[in-house]
């Protein structure tokens, strides 16, 4: 059974930067996509940045320039380094694996305030 955990969110000010990580289990291949999709209060989900086990990437328009993906395969890992954070980043932050079908972790909260 795939499972996701996440870590790595909580407040940070405008501006500030944050780094999420994303730890699967349950996985035997490594040709999978991997990635962060966040929901904000009230919003549908919508796509942060998503990557493919040969590194191509694919950004939301509204973090093009100031978000990276990456990924470690030997660990089946994914992370979102996160930079100029702005308020409406505010979300629920889910990491996402697609793998025949989408497994999705619980989320973790990443809020921009001053």
């Amino acid at each position: 059974q795939v499972q996701l955990v996440e870590s790595g969110g909580g407040l940070v000010q405008p501006g500030g930067s944050l780094k999420l990580s994303c730890a699967a289990s349950g996985i035997i291949s490594n040709n999978y996509r991997m990635g962060w999709y966040r929901q904000a209060p009230g919003k549908q989900r919508e796509l942060v940045a998503t990557i493919t086990s040969g590194g191509s990437t694919n950004y939301g328009d509204s973090v093009k320039g100031r978000f990276t993906i990456s990924r470690d395969n030997t660990k089946k890992s994914v992370s979102l380094e996160m930079n100029s954070l702005k308020s409406e980043d505010t979300a629920v932050y889910y990491c996402n694996v697609n793998y025949g079908r989408n497994y999705w972790g619980k989320g973790t909260l990443v809020t921009v305030s001053s």
